[in-house]
């Protein structure tokens, strides 16, 4: 059916499971555990959960869910990270693909899951939300559910929740600007400038024509009597040539020119973007791959770009971030907040009712 990134209290989903990230022993401890109890009726539930008894790490079981809208609850027993090199992934993998079975015999069609083992289990949230991704996705491909990935519940602080007043007068400013632009005449200026060539011409001068002139910066010397004006115009020529030396890049040449600018590694971007190590590859072993725009803006993110090397990177696809388009104006607020967190992202525009990218 579907698979949806929601910022909710996973007590009140109203679904036919909820999943729990239960502890080995039938006890419950902070957290979400803390909240499920509660919400479910802490004896009732503590009463079915000591009839199942001790569980093994990627286990699950499932109980009433009591007192919760949910009919049923599925307890997955998280793995505890510790370096990955103690089967934390298969396990946390099992938790996944186990509390789907057992959620699609007991004749479930919709089931809501936490970020499991991401929070006090420890587990590193990029990577356990690749996880998720996976299995939920491999699940779907032979069944009919609609599946939640409830992300962060009641207690948690996420960055979204401050952002969001911000993001909203992000987006008014953006998409009426625009519109205003057309009704005056804007529009085809905007679709000139919107084009890749014109992009990529217009990103790779960092100045104005009198602006590149060095006195025309208005640049106090320094203690020593320097010339700031005359560094400034030195290091902005050398990044100038070195951007220019790039100019012909493929899309693919110049997202790795970057990482490595940056000293990253490939592992970080591709997790960071949260994307497969098989993709990442593919890109990787050919010049001239053609990403789609959604795992091109994912790779943006991945490599931490500021907002015009994302167009420039962007560019070099083919594409264009839209100024009339809300799900691209939302990327670029979070590209301009450095805020590199495809979570978050895919959270603020499922609240905005647009398409996510993590599907």
């Amino acid at each position: 059916m579907a698979f949806k990134i929601v910022r909710n209290d996973i007590t009140k989903m109203q679904v036919d499971a909820i999943v729990n990230t239960a502890n080995k022993a039938p006890i419950y401890s902070l957290g979400t555990d803390t909240a499920v109890y509660l919400a479910a009726g802490e004896e009732l539930l503590l009463e079915e959960r000591r009839k199942i008894g001790f569980m093994e790490e990627g286990e699950v079981a499932i109980t009433p869910g009591f007192q919760l809208p949910a009919k049923y609850i599925i307890h997955a027993v998280s793995p505890y990270y510790i370096d990955g090199s103690f089967g934390e992934e298969a396990k946390l993998r099992g938790c996944y693909q186990k509390s789907l079975e057992l959620a699609y015999a007991n004749g479930c069609e919709s089931i809501a899951f936490p970020l499991i083992a991401t929070g006090s289990f420890g587990y590193p949230k990029e990577e356990g939300m690749r996880i998720a991704v996976d299995e939920i996705s491999a699940f779907l491909l032979k069944h009919e559910m609609l599946v939640y990935l409830v992300v962060f519940d009641n207690e948690s602080t996420g960055l979204g929740r401050k952002l969001y007043p911000d993001l909203q007068a992000y987006i008014d400013h953006n998409y009426v600007r625009d519109k205003r632009g057309e009704e005056y005449g804007g529009g085809i200026f905007s679709a000139i400038c919107g084009a890749p060539s014109m992009s990529r011409m217009c990103e790779s001068m960092p100045f104005a024509p009198r602006a590149m002139e060095p006195k025309a910066l208005g640049l106090p010397d320094d203690a020593e009597g320097n010339s700031l004006e005359e560094a400034f115009w030195e290091e902005s020529q050398a990044a100038l040539q070195e951007r220019m030396k790039h100019m012909s890049d493929t899309f693919q040449q110049y997202l790795l020119y970057l990482i490595e600018e940056r000293k990253m590694t490939n592992a970080e971007v591709y997790k960071r973007a949260i994307i497969t190590k098989q993709l990442f590859s593919k890109i990787k072993g050919n010049t001239n791959y053609h990403p789609d725009k959604g795992t091109a803006m994912r790779l943006c993110v991945g490599a931490k770009l500021s907002l015009d090397e994302t167009k420039d990177l962007l560019a070099r696809a083919g594409y264009a971030l839209a100024p009339c388009d809300k799900r691209d104006i939302i990327f670029s607020y979070f590209i301009e907040k450095e805020v590199y967190d495809m979570i978050e992202i895919d959270i603020a525009l499922e609240e905005h009712g647009l398409p996510c990218f993590i599907e």
